[in-house]
């Protein structure tokens, strides 16, 4: 029998945010987004950041990417700043966004090498990085396709062999299933675990979706409506691998109405 967790607490975090506030400047006003955001991540979990559209999931992503800069708080991944393995944003990210953001004019293993050209990796070795990676994410023998003649799944595992072209050490996944059918959906979050449990890689995920947020996370952390403040961080205690039968469970129901009664609905 699975209870609910409590807040937890990560040793040793690979991704530190304590009290991160984000104001945007626009004709000379100020628009807080991001209020109070504290979260801890250890190295190879898969957090889901949660909350209702338009709460600052996103900014507080791009804050982690390096894209954003904030106003007040920390921020402090992996070693950053010390030594030969400082963590750098523009090359330790990988990011995976709600549209596959596919060149149209590139077929499927160019689409996935690009990242490894933008930062001048050797490139016969990045050719085989992404067959490998085109394997691991179902799409073996599309190497040579074009985006147009993929589904839109199929494009979005693409996007996602691209965000790990270059061995990234954090991915950033902003809602990226967001725009598929209910059922191809609840596939993506499937072969995600998969690919998940297979690279052990550090994964925030940022969804909307309760139930998406729980059934793929190893915990959870609740957003406000915005501007953006961390309501609540839980683990989720339920067993990998983890199949479509879990959501029927009165374990991960009890997961749900956790978010929806942090969330006031």
């Amino acid at each position: 029998m699975h209870g609910l967790s409590s807040r937890a607490d990560v040793t040793d975090p690979f991704i530190r945010m304590r009290n991160v506030r984000k104001v945007y400047r626009t004709r000379g006003q100020d628009f807080l987004a991001v209020s109070d955001v504290t979260l801890d991540v250890g190295a190879g979990e898969l957090v889901s950041l949660v909350g209702p559209s338009g709460c600052g999931k996103s900014t507080v992503l791009k804050i982690l990417a390096g894209l954003h800069s904030h106003e007040g708080g920390e921020v402090v991944i992996g070693r950053a700043g010390y030594g030969p393995e400082a963590f750098e944003a523009g090359r330790d990210v990988g990011m995976v966004f709600q549209q596959p953001l596919l060149l149209k004019w590139r077929c499927v293993v160019d689409n996935v090498l690009l990242p490894a050209e933008i930062l001048g990796l050797p490139m016969r070795a990045a050719r085989e990085r992404a067959l490998d990676l085109l394997d691991m994410v179902g799409l073996a023998g599309f190497a040579d396709k074009y985006p147009y003649e993929l589904s839109g799944g199929m494009q979005q595992r693409a996007a996602i062999a691209r965000a790990f072209i270059h061995d990234p050490k954090l991915v950033l996944m902003d809602e990226p299933f967001g725009a598929l059918d209910a059922l191809t959906r609840e596939k993506m979050n499937l072969e995600l675990l998969r690919i998940w449990q297979d690279s052990r890689k550090t994964i925030v995920f940022v969804t909307h979706g309760i139930q998406e947020a729980v059934f793929i996370a190893t915990r959870v952390a609740v957003l406000t409506a915005g501007p953006a403040r961390m309501a609540d961080t839980f683990t989720v205690d339920l067993p990998y691998p983890r199949d479509l039968g879990l959501k029927s469970t009165a374990a991960f129901g009890d997961y749900t109405r956790r978010i929806y009664d942090l969330l006031g609905m």
